[in-house]
């Protein structure tokens, strides 16, 4: 694995789940507010970040008329896609 690894490459070794990524794309969604937020035991992310990282969530969460589905894929995308970096104590956060 790559010293930073990303959130994808954490969900193919199973130290993140499927729900759990869509979790935290529901929940930022819900609540777009910028900070990191625990998606897994050990994991942060700043799912608000992340998605102003990736020029097509923007897009997509920018267009009123997007379908729920396509904006929540974006996000999830975003997420999959985020690099994760090591906290000082051991956990991970992006």
């Amino acid at each position: 694995m790559p010293d930073t690894p990303t959130i994808g490459e954490l969900f193919k070794l199973k130290h993140v789940t499927d729900e759990q990524i869509d979790a935290a794309a529901h929940d930022s969604q819900d609540d777009p507010t910028p900070g990191i937020r625990l998606i897994a035991e050990g994991v942060g992310l700043d799912v608000a970040a992340v998605v102003l990282a990736r020029p097509y969530a923007r897009e997509v969460l920018a267009w009123e008329n997007a379908p729920e589905a396509q904006r929540r894929m974006a996000v999830r995308t975003a997420i999959l896609l985020a690099e994760v970096g090591v906290k000082r104590d051991g956990g991970q956060h992006s």
